[in-house]
């Protein structure tokens, strides 16, 4: 399951479950449309506290994605996790593509403020030690 949402600082995504191939390449179909439709500088929110980890066909294609999105003009990302394997996944695949530097991750198990330190993030550049 995934959600796209455009926001006043961007886009909020939302993943949940067992995402296979097919349905990522929908996903990235759809952002590559919504991103026609955003300003050239942007910020993106990432819910993935509902989602199991990625087969490799999957994180092939959410690679094209961040780098979708980068190029769009993404300028600062937080992603919302409360998994340790997801979270080494997707530390991995922003390390693969080359938006790390610009991404946060926040462990929403042990910050129960995680949407207000993720959207300080985005809108301000705020890293709180996230």
């Amino acid at each position: 399951m995934y959600k796209i949402e455009k926001t006043s600082y961007g886009i909020k995504l939302t993943f949940g479950g067992f995402i296979q191939k097919e349905e990522m390449n929908f996903w990235l179909d759809e952002s590559e449309f919504i991103l026609k439709s955003v300003s050239s500088k942007f910020g993106v929110f990432v819910d993935m506290r509902e989602l199991k980890p990625l087969p490799s066909d999957s994180q092939e294609i959410m690679q094209k994605g961040q780098l979708m999105y980068k190029l769009k003009g993404m300028e600062r990302s937080v992603v919302i996790l409360d998994n340790p394997i997801i979270t080494l996944q997707f530390k991995r695949i922003a390390k693969e593509t080359g938006i790390y530097d610009w991404e946060r991750y926040v462990d929403a198990s042990k910050n129960p403020n995680w949407e207000e330190l993720g959207k300080k993030w985005l809108v301000s550049g705020i890293d709180t030690g996230l």
